[in-house]
């Protein structure tokens, strides 16, 4: 609308003789507008009439809050502002509400910023499937990010177990060269074991493993992935970015063409928030994290008891693993290596190594088990005192071996052998 000191500027102007098109120039008015006020005799009204105060006035900020929050049930918006003193009806507030229920009802959200080396965030993605080992097996992407910084990690798995958890972290703390104070998780299997609002546990190995290196973890609240978004938005980036490029289709391969790509690519573009790279933040923020490298790695092994049998094997997943004959009848402990091997202890050291077999009924065989198992069963046949004279009321306690040719293994392998 024609402000007071505009109607009387463009008469002025005309009574000084300019014309039209000089004062529609000057003003910036048009041609028709400038004529209208030249010929009234006084400033046009706005035909609008004045608006009336409205009951819902006073509770309008707080009803627009909790619009923007996503609240936009009537029943219970008028139930709240009536606890706050309003008294008209239901039908005005309906009329304001309406307007904004066309519109997207996102939950309005507080983006969270942390110190330096404050906070990581941490998730898992399924990417699809990739050979390994000459097979396809579905894989899994780690990802953390240092909240402040927004450098990232991500390594490639064939699994989500609890070993490679704490081995991909000890990874990305690798990768980053400092631990974070804290770590924010969603509510996985792994690391959460109950969360109400009374309570939350965490998986207690876990929690150990985390207590080693100086970690406090904290669990997201169910529902709310938003709260992680920095590592929610590293997915997305790192599914229409880094997987839209060609990648030999193999585990390997992937993990090196990932490393390669947070180093060139990922951890080298300027940030939309911080407007600056991540390696270029985490510089700054290298010398608040926690100093990597300067105790031994968490072990992360599960293991599991197991009984020699009489030919000198254990079992493992339903194959045969071959233990040197003196063990035959004892227990020894088993664990599977973060990189598929099988591995056989007695009370301290490590007495043979297989290789994971796939499949079923499969016999590993490593000949050496068996290397000096006759001189052994001849020198139990003929038990010597400790003076060396044969006797025959000195006995020595030795296992019993059964005796099999090395063709009854190799015809229960199949004829093969590794």
């Amino acid at each position: 609308m024609l402000k007071m000191e505009e109607f009387f500027m463009i008469r002025e102007l005309h009574q000084k003789g300019w014309s039209l098109t000089a004062i529609a120039q000057e003003t910036g008015f048009d041609r028709k507008t400038i004529r209208k006020y030249i010929n009234a005799e006084k400033l046009p009204r706005s035909s609008k009439r004045t608006k009336r105060a409205s009951k819902l006035d006073p509770y309008k900020p707080y009803l627009l809050q909790r619009i923007q929050e996503g609240t936009t049930n009537c029943v219970v918006l008028l139930e709240e502002i009536r606890a706050q003193g309003f008294d008209g009806k239901s039908t005005i507030l309906k009329d304001f509400v309406q307007p904004h229920r066309d519109q997207p009802k996102k939950q309005a959200t507080r983006r969270f910023e942390t110190p330096p080396g404050q906070q990581a965030q941490m998730d898992w993605a399924e990417v699809g499937l990739y050979e390994v080992d000459g097979r396809l097996q579905k894989i899994y992407a780690f990802l953390m990010v240092l909240g402040y910084s927004r450098m990232k990690y991500i390594e490639f798995t064939t699994d989500m177990k609890l070993e490679t958890l704490m081995k991909c972290h000890m990874n990305a703390f690798a990768y980053f060269n400092g631990i974070p104070n804290q770590v924010l998780y969603d509510n996985m299997k792994t690391v959460v074991i109950r969360h109400t609002p009374a309570e939350i546990r965490f998986n207690q190995k876990f929690e150990d493993f985390l207590a080693y290196y100086g970690v406090t973890p904290k669990a997201c609240k169910p529902y709310r992935p938003q709260t992680k978004g920095k590592v929610e938005r590293t997915v997305a980036y790192m599914k229409r970015n880094f997987f839209q490029r060609r990648h030999e289709p193999t585990l390997e391969a992937l993990n090196q063409d990932m490393r390669n790509w947070l180093d060139q690519t990922a951890n080298k573009k300027k940030n939309e928030t911080t407007q600056e790279p991540p390696v270029q933040r985490w510089q700054k923020e290298q010398s608040f994290l926690q100093a990597w490298g300067t105790k031994e790695l968490f072990p992360t092994t599960h293991w599991e008891m197991r009984e020699v049998s009489r030919d000198c094997f254990i079992s493992y997943l339903g194959n045969k693993y071959s233990v040197p004959f003196r063990y035959a009848g004892h227990q020894v402990k088993i664990k599977v290596t973060l990189e598929k091997q099988l591995e056989i202890f007695d009370e301290v050291e490590c007495i043979a190594q297989h290789p994971i077999l796939s499949g079923e009924t499969r016999v590993h065989v490593r000949f050496e088990h068996y290397e000096g198992m006759q001189e052994a069963k001849e020198k139990e046949r003929k038990p010597q005192n400790p003076i060396g004279l044969a006797t025959q009321d000195f006995t020595v306690s030795t296992p019993y071996v059964e005796a099999r040719p090395l063709a009854a293994y190799a015809a229960f392998e199949g004829g093969d052998f590794e």
